[in-house]
């Protein structure tokens, strides 16, 4: 089934054409629970890996001050288990008591086991409507490792741009890592339904004279640009990224000093379920209208955040960046 995202409230463009030069597209992912192959774009998905080549484990250090850890083996356990209850309906004995067993697993958990990367997405280049790729690569891979890192207290993602008709043997079982910092880590199977929409920029990337006209603007109009009328939120590919918690700015690479474009937004949700008029409801496509799963990926950044990967724009051998806000 394809997404739609409804209309923006407003053409905030038709409202102040000087904005349209600050427009870019990004593809919204629509990621939606499914059962995924390696030949499928997804998130929580299984890669086109080859049989013959090392499935990476993370060698950065972690942020271990937490101090708590759980088995990525159970959290899939019990997911399977909360799903197999009828709504409303209590666990039955032996749920409960393969709940118990599986918070014992949890506590069993072993920091000191080998930080084996996660799978998290997978996006062939022909699915997805503007992403590019190096000369030949037709498919990107994004793992990370599921424990905490400084400075964002987040997952560090890797990316892995391949030729897919490269790949003949595909491992498998694909590798897991036996431990994670938070269930919120572990992304469901999802497939995706790309859909580009066109974004501006977060407010404070406007000219001064356009901020203080928009913010005029809005004491007399209700939608709101920072959340109705600018960003997308949810998974994404290009576009712009948002910059609410302040104190940040979009990074330069570390290789060539290039102003670096964002790549792919790791979102806490799909959009806001409990807002009120100034907030991203609106963003929910025409198909999940009444829908409350706005969270299918089951990740979550921080207290509800984005995880943005940034490129360098000059060479694809340049390290990406990330930045939570």
């Amino acid at each position: 089934m394809t997404r739609t995202t409804p209309p923006r409230p407003v053409d905030i463009a038709a409202v102040f054409p000087e904005i349209a030069p600050f427009a870019r597209s990004a593809t919204r992912l629509h990621p939606r629970p499914g059962t995924p192959g390696v030949h499928d774009s997804s998130v929580g998905g299984p890669l086109r890996w080859p049989a013959d080549e090392p499935w990476p484990v993370c060698a950065e250090p972690h942020d271990d001050s937490g101090g708590f850890f759980q088995s990525v083996d159970a959290e899939r356990r019990r997911r399977k288990i909360h799903a197999a209850r009828p709504a409303g309906a209590d666990f039955t004995p032996e749920q409960r008591a393969e709940l118990a067993r599986l918070g014992e697993l949890d506590a069993k958990a072993d920091s000191t086991s080998p930080a084996t990367m996660m799978a998290v997405a997978q996006l062939y280049l022909k699915d997805v409507p503007g992403l590019a790729g190096p000369p030949g690569a037709d498919v990107l891979q994004v793992l990370w490792c599921p424990r905490d890192h400084r400075p964002h207290h987040c997952p560090a993602p890797m990316l892995r741009w391949r030729r897919s008709t490269d790949v003949t043997d595909v491992v498998a079982p694909q590798p897991e890592p036996e431990v994670m910092s938070e269930d919120m880590y572990l992304p469901e199977p999802c497939v995706l339904h790309p859909e580009q929409v066109v974004e501006y920029p977060y407010r404070d990337f406007l000219p001064d004279d356009l901020q203080e006209r928009i913010s005029a603007w809005e004491e007399t109009n209700r939608p709101s640009y920072q959340y109705e009328l600018s960003l997308a939120p949810g998974w994404k590919v290009g576009g712009h990224a948002s910059w609410s918690l302040g104190g940040a700015k979009p990074p330069t690479c570390g290789d060539c000093d290039a102003a670096m474009d964002m790549l792919l937004s790791i979102d806490s949700g799909e959009w806001d379920d409990e807002c009120g008029p100034d907030g991203e409801g609106s963003w929910c496509p025409l198909e999940d209208d009444g829908s409350r799963e706005y969270d299918p990926t089951k990740v979550q950044i921080g207290r509800g955040y984005a995880l943005y990967v940034f490129t360098c724009p000059t060479s694809f051998d340049h390290p990406p960046k990330t930045v939570q806000q």
